[in-house]
């Protein structure tokens, strides 16, 4: 309980930003679809390019700026302000 206090004592931007793990299951995917039909790489080097590539494809599918994004910076910054930097 003393858990779900902590989360709604942020306002409600960075509640979003917390509970919303889309991007990086989208990510994710993408990586294991990369993959998936390789069970040997030949180093750690082929597997960090394949890791790239299907990044880079991904971040060119990300077209949409996030709402609100200049006040999610503002609440990070009130917030979390010893460990946020100027972005």
């Amino acid at each position: 309980m003393d858990n779900l206090a902590t989360f709604f004592k942020y306002p409600q931007e960075i509640r979003t930003v917390i509970y919303t793990t889309n991007t990086v299951e989208s990510v994710h995917r993408q990586f294991r679809k990369a993959t998936k039909n390789r069970d040997l790489f030949p180093n750690d080097d082929a597997l960090k390019k394949m890791l790239y590539l299907a990044y880079r494809d991904l971040s060119k599918k990300w077209t949409l700026p996030i709402q609100n994004w200049a006040l999610i910076l503002s609440n990070f910054s009130v917030y979390f302000n010893d460990r946020f930097n100027d972005f």
